[in-house]
């Protein structure tokens, strides 16, 4: 299915969104509070029009399959599934700050959570901006036949099953309960079908990615690459859609996609833009990370990794070569015994199991 009308040039899968992402780059350098109106909001505008677009066509899906159990992994609503009458789940797989807390930052600010200076400010300012796109996106489910949607929210809780993808480890401890449909997955790492050798070499190993979406940006990718140089250690490093503009330096090896689980296990620091999937996947193979936030809840997950412990946030744009070298050898030389603990806590049970007994068990009471 489609989330937009074709365009009149065939392009290649998620061709919009790299292109989005490297027209909106400048954005990325401006606080969290400033990308609310200059990215946050043209995003959700983006995800909402793609909802309504698509409904019609979910709804023939839907009957023609005549699905047990529809599971939806989506930010925003899709009407069709509450019209369908049909048990639906629910998987969030952005930073839990998505389902909202009074006692906690503001999803997207990437604020701490032990100071609340600008917590007021940071939510009034969202509501401001999206209150428009909420009621008239509440109004469309109504019409389509589901649920007005709850306040401020652009999807609904799944009455049946509701899942959200975050270790114990860096969960936050809320003031208001998730209801006893939330499940917490831990961690739901890709099985690792193809075999990885690290490349030869001394020094220690570092894995390097800025998502598929934060590689668009060139100038950082080869900032970044330049300022790592530098180091005596060696690197991994996925390049993404533009691979063709990022020239490596000598002690770096990598490609436009590389397969990050059966990578991890081997290296001994992640670089990372703080996307929910590498930073869970980096806990569960007990990896420390230093965080470089591009967007969305990038900057909340930054903030609790370097909160919990886990690793060490800094500034992307702005950061100073020697601030991050220092940051890699304080990092490579740290206990991390804790972080070790979760690993191993993670791996004897994983989310992808529990998820899937999850699913099935709701089809059996459809």
């Amino acid at each position: 299915m489609r989330l937009k009308p074709p365009p009149e040039v065939e392009e290649a899968p998620g061709q919009f969104w790299k292109e989005f992402v490297r027209d909106t780059a400048p954005e990325f350098r401006k606080p969290t509070i400033e990308q609310l109106e200059t990215f946050i909001l043209p995003v959700w505008q983006e995800l909402v029009d793609g909802a309504r677009y698509v409904d019609e066509r979910l709804r023939e899906i839907f009957g023609e399959l005549e699905p047990d159990v529809i599971v939806q992994d989506n930010v925003v609503a899709f009407p069709a599934v509450l019209a369908s009458g049909r048990p639906w789940a629910r998987i969030v797989s952005c930073n839990p700050l998505e389902l909202k807390d009074p006692e906690l930052p503001p999803t997207f600010s990437g604020y701490p959570t032990g100071d609340r200076t600008g917590w007021d400010e940071f939510r009034a300012r969202y509501r401001e901006l999206h209150e428009p796109l909420w009621r008239d996106f509440s109004a469309f489910c109504e019409e389509r036949g589901a649920p007005p949607l709850p306040e401020l929210e652009l999807i609904h809780e799944s009455p049946f099953l509701d899942l959200y993808l975050y270790p114990a480890e860096l969960d936050y401890e809320r003031s208001r309960p998730l209801g006893p449909q939330w499940q917490r997955l831990e961690s739901c790492v890709r099985s690792a079908e193809e075999g990885w050798e690290a490349p030869p070499g001394d020094g220690a190993l570092i894995y390097v990615s800025l998502g598929s979406l934060g590689s668009a940006d060139v100038e950082l990718m080869n900032r970044l690459v330049a300022a790592l140089a530098e180091t005596p250690h060696r690197y991994v490093v996925s390049k993404g859609p533009q691979h063709e503009l990022i020239e490596l330096a000598q002690n770096m090896t990598g490609a436009e996609f590389l397969p990050q689980p059966a990578i991890l296990p081997h290296v001994d620091l992640v670089i990372t833009h703080g996307g929910n999937n590498t930073v869970t996947e980096s806990v569960h193979f007990g990896k420390p990370m230093i965080v470089l936030p591009l967007f969305w809840d990038q900057y909340d997950n930054a903030q609790r990794v370097a909160e919990c412990g886990f690793g060490e946030r800094l500034p992307t744009y702005a950061f100073e070569d020697t601030e991050l070298h220092v940051a890699i050898d304080r990092l490579l030389d740290s206990d991390h015994s804790r972080l070790r603990e979760a690993s191993a806590r993670l791996r004897a049970s994983p989310g992808t199991v529990t998820s899937a007994d999850l699913i099935q068990e709701l089809t059996r009471k459809s």
